[in-house]
């Protein structure tokens, strides 16, 4: 087994955190990947895994080790598309990535319009909150994302910008006498930009108002439209729902929040990502500009 193939097994298993998981994610035998990890450990010189429970663990050389790892092949697999991009960018590969509102509402119209114009370029999607895609682009398994600002441990450069205003809504009924203070307010999942923004626009608040906390952008809405509380989105993400009268604006301090959608590359992008981004900029109707 190539050490390529040794270090995939092992990032699947710090993942997994099972053999019998990394296995069934790899499509190989159990023995194949407990093959793979130890030839690997045997090769670093120290422990990289525990055992815990029925599973496994990284050892604190093996957290650090993986990080490397997923850096490593994300460097590999952008190599193979930077190459293969420079040869021929109209048939090269983008590694997508985009926070969980800017997919459910970005993504569509901009996909839509690149692959009419670009068909043969391939482009692979990955969805999720906001640590997540910025640790991607870190480790260099996405070559774009579609998100708020970049944080500072992040080696990347801002190509574009589109604006985006978070507010606060809830049901009409919560209306009729709202005090943010003693309100329920609806959390989005661990990880998430607007979460994080929210939270912490309520250390502002006085007291503990109540929280609930959904597992996803859509659980959020649904449970704001249903009564349950009030909470913070993108002013886009609802527009339908306020122009219909099934969620209203609620007043708080502070709000609304601007929080411009920033598209993101690595400094030396490869040549179809420099497509999509070209793209984005060239068709007025997407709303994106130069950053």
């Amino acid at each position: 087994m190539t050490t390529t193939a040794r270090l995939r097994a092992f990032v699947v298993l710090a993942d997994q955190g099972s053999v019998r998981g990394a296995a069934a994610a790899l499509v190989v035998t159990e023995s194949t990947v407990s093959a793979a990890v130890r030839a690997l450990a045997d090769e670093v010189g120290v422990a990289l895994l525990a055992r815990d429970g029925r599973g496994v663990r990284l050892t604190p050389a093996g957290a650090r080790y993986a990080d490397y790892a997923r850096r490593i092949l994300g460097l590999l697999d952008e190599a193979t598309a930077a190459a293969r991009g420079e040869a021929d960018p109209e048939h090269g590969h983008v590694r997508l990535g985009a926070v969980t509102t800017a997919g459910e509402h970005l993504l569509p119209a901009l996909l839509a319009s690149f692959r009419a114009r670009h068909p043969h370029v391939g482009v692979g999607v990955e969805v999720s909150p906001s640590a997540a895609v910025w640790a991607m682009l870190r480790h260099h398994e996405l070559d774009v994302v579609i998100a708020g600002s970049p944080p500072g441990d992040v080696d990347a450069h801002v190509r574009a910008r589109r604006e985006n205003t978070l507010t606060v809504v809830g049901a009409p009924d919560a209306a009729t006498g709202f005090d943010p203070a003693t309100a329920t307010w609806l959390l989005r999942e661990t990880g998430s930009g607007i979460r994080a923004t929210l939270t912490a626009l309520l250390e502002d608040l006085p007291g503990e108002p109540p929280r609930m906390v959904l597992g996803s952008h859509g659980a959020t809405i649904a449970a704001a439209r249903a009564g349950l509380g009030v909470t913070l989105v993108a002013r886009e993400g609802v527009a339908r729902l306020l122009s219909e009268g099934s969620l209203v604006e609620l007043p708080v301090p502070g709000v609304p929040i601007a929080r411009p959608w920033h598209v993101v590359t690595h400094p030396d992008a490869t040549a179809s990502t420099e497509l999509l981004v070209r793209h984005l900029l060239a068709d007025q109707e997407l709303g994106w500009r130069r950053a």
